[in-house]
């Protein structure tokens, strides 16, 4: 399994350093690694956390302990692709707290991309529900090119760096909807780096995954009421993508 890192843990609470090409959970189709497996294996009593909250009715189906397998834990989720901050709830009453946080949109997600072009703007929000693309049911749209139920979806971006055709963002998105990120700043016509799902680009600055990182994660602390904030460092990949940034804004400086 990919190497995982614990960046932060008290009674109630994980905030662990995920990395990329690991999956957080089972999708129940196949059969490989997942973060929840490191995390039962790590700490057996968070085993369950969470079984059965918010499961659909047809995953009632599901029998409890592998649902339990599935999700013990997992207050909310990366993609496969994305590295970074998450969070996971060591007990149940610290996930009940942690999802209510989620839901009034208390806790502040950060992160940080490589996109295709040189976003115009220093700063700016990012405000298009989000729905099932029409071209492709498996993709999300922030276009008119979706269909169905629209969520409200609304990212805030704030632009660290530009260079030879590159910028490097950092997002806050205030909603957590599925590949948000991914639509929202393709939606714009800057999409993600490496991106295989929502660009057509080549893969650019070494990155042979998406260029998406969970930079910091902050939250209160269930029993405390202590706000935190924890940072994620960055993987190999963006250290050598910010390397090849500044060595490009150098060289065009001499």
């Amino acid at each position: 399994m990919l190497r995982v890192t614990v960046l932060h843990e008290d009674n109630d609470v994980l905030v662990v350093n995920k990395p990329a090409g690991l999956v957080v959970h089972s999708d129940g189709r196949t059969k490989e690694p997942t973060l929840v497996d490191w995390i039962v294996r790590k700490y057996p009593s968070i085993r369950g956390v969470g079984d059965s909250l918010g499961v659909k009715s047809e995953e009632l189906k599901v029998k409890s302990s592998e649902r339990s397998l599935d999700r013990s834990g997992i207050v909310h989720r990366l993609d496969r692709e994305t590295s970074g901050a998450l969070i996971v709830a060591k007990n149940q009453s610290a996930l009940f707290n942690l999802r209510r946080q989620f839901k009034k949109q208390e806790v502040r997600k950060t992160y940080h991309a490589f996109v295709y072009g040189r976003v115009k703007h220093d700063e700016g929000v990012i405000d298009r529900p989000i729905a099932r693309s029409r071209a492709n049911p498996v993709l999300w749209s922030a276009t008119r090119g979706r269909k169905g139920e629209e969520r409200e979806a609304i990212t805030e971006y704030r632009v660290l760096a530009r260079e030879n055709g590159f910028t490097f963002l950092e997002l806050s998105p205030r909603t957590g909807r599925t590949h948000q990120l991914r639509v929202h700043l393709k939606a714009i016509n800057y999409p993600i780096v490496s991106d295989k799902l929502y660009s057509n680009n080549e893969p650019a600055l070494g990155f042979k995954r998406l260029a998406l990182h969970s930079r910091a994660v902050s939250f209160v602390l269930p029993t405390s009421g202590k706000r935190i904030t924890v940072e994620a460092p960055y993987p190999k990949d963006f250290e050598g993508a910010l390397k090849i940034f500044k060595s490009k804004a150098q060289s065009s400086k001499s």
